[in-house]
């Protein structure tokens, strides 16, 4: 105990615990494991993509992953966690850094347009599809990675445009519910015929036209204030 601390005790002051070298160690320690999330998560990826849900084992996730089960299970506890964490990884957290901390605000149409543009960017992510082609070859036998998907992805989304329709009575929308899911749904049935079904060579789509139809739809009994 340095002298210091000695001093503080014996004149009854509490010891302060906020250090620079106790700062730098909990920095340190809390880097170290947002590595590991990392290095787990990446090592996942491949082994999901791989083997798919039900052959994906935390064996063979911790040797891919160069780490030990108990890691993994520290820090996702269990497999479902660890998909979980993959599909926050490639899209909510993605979303929120594209649309901000509170992304649903502005003019209707620009935020629309945005919401639309940012979302279809998944396209284009390759870990994305292959991830959500996992989940839809495996929501027959694994129903809750379809409801994982809806919840963590389409829920929330749907959420924000409701309440934002209902802020924003102008729009004219008779059931801004309603009117969330099929803008919503209309981006997420594009990805899905596109590029999970392989729509893109019969039945291909400007991104850009299917964005400012379904844009148009949504605002034109919009009467600007």
């Amino acid at each position: 105990m340095s002298v210091h601390s000695s001093q503080q005790l014996s004149q009854g002051k509490p010891i302060a615990d906020d250090s620079p070298l106790i700062s730098s160690k909990i920095d340190n320690a809390k880097a170290s494991a947002a590595q590991k999330r990392e290095q787990i998560l990446k090592g996942a990826t491949q082994v999901f993509l791989q083997h798919g849900y039900a052959g994906t084992s935390m064996d063979r996730v911790a040797a891919i992953a160069g780490v030990s089960k108990q890691t993994i299970y520290t820090h996702f506890h269990d497999k479902e966690g660890l998909f979980t964490a993959l599909i926050e990884r490639v899209t909510t957290r993605q979303l929120q850094i594209e649309f901000g901390a509170e992304p649903f605000q502005g003019e209707p149409r620009d935020l629309l347009r945005r919401i639309a543009k940012g979302y279809l960017t998944k396209m284009d992510d390759q870990e994305f599809i292959a991830l959500l082609r996992v989940v839809v070859a495996e929501s027959a036998r694994f129903p809750e990675l379809a409801k994982l998907y809806t919840r963590t992805v389409i829920q929330p989304i749907c959420l924000g445009l409701t309440i934002y329709f209902e802020s924003h009575p102008e729009l004219n929308l008779p059931d801004p519910a309603a009117s969330a899911q099929i803008f919503f749904g209309s981006l997420s049935a594009f990805i899905l015929s596109q590029q999970i079904l392989y729509g893109k060579q019969s039945m291909p789509m400007d991104n850009e036209r299917l964005v400012n139809t379904l844009v148009e739809l949504c605002c034109q009994n919009y009467l600007e204030r």
